[in-house]
């Protein structure tokens, strides 16, 4: 029971943060709609999908589906109050990818599935609703450029493993998994931070710009 209300709270939090981009780029009540199922019930589509469990309970329990779709009517016919809301609502996110993390990893372990595919099946339940939602309106998805987003849902997933091994009761483990994953992600939020990334390379130098302008300069001054 506890893993199904986590999974219908996921679904709704990833469902406003769906209906929310919806709305900032000007789709109508169907797209918002649209984008609110497809981010709420993407990553645990996913995820049953690759554990056999067809047709996917998103679908399948119709709890999903008006939870989707309610957070998606919400968020078009009350935007103002939901747009004031914008860093609680990130902060949602977030909890959103803490729980799917570890609702993932451990229907995967329920499964019987190995430690080291649980952790990755909980990483591509949280990050697989935003990355729909990115795509869908053209974006890099924030899963590969935002704050320590899949890092989060990687330590999240990887607590309820840890658990499962120890073992501890599943119910502590996926408390303590998100916990873990939703304070690193809050922390990075509002402390920026973030995995290394490339520096671009200095575009004078790689032209031959730099050596040019210094010889013109050379030859005005003489």
């Amino acid at each position: 029971m506890l893993v199904v209300v986590l999974d219908l709270f996921g679904t709704f939090v990833f469902a406003l943060s769906g209906a929310m981009v919806g709305v900032q780029k000007r789709l109508d009540l169907f797209g918002v709609l649209v984008l609110s199922f497809a981010v709420g019930a993407a990553g645990g589509m996913t995820r049953d999908v690759l554990l056999g469990a067809v047709p996917p309970v998103a679908i399948s329990d119709w709890r999903y589906i008006v939870v989707a779709l309610g957070a998606g009517l919400l968020t078009f016919y009350w935007w103002p109050v939901i747009d004031r809301m914008r860093g609680t609502v990130l902060i949602f996110d977030g909890a959103g990818l803490a729980l799917f993390a570890v609702t993932g990893a451990q229907k995967a372990l329920n499964a019987g599935i190995n430690p080291v595919a649980a952790v990755l099946l909980g990483v591509l339940t949280g990050v697989g609703g935003g990355m729909l939602r990115d795509v869908l309106v053209s974006e890099i998805p924030t899963v590969l450029r935002s704050e320590l987003y899949a890092v989060a849902a990687l330590a999240g997933a990887t607590v309820v493993v840890i658990g499962d091994r120890l073992p501890v009761p599943a119910s502590v483990a996926m408390i303590a998994g998100a916990l873990l994953c939703f304070g690193l992600r809050v922390v990075a939020i509002r402390r920026g931070w973030q995995l290394p990334t490339p520096r671009p390379p200095d575009q004078s130098s790689q032209d031959g710009t730099a050596p040019v302008e210094g010889a013109e300069e050379r030859a005005r001054r003489r």
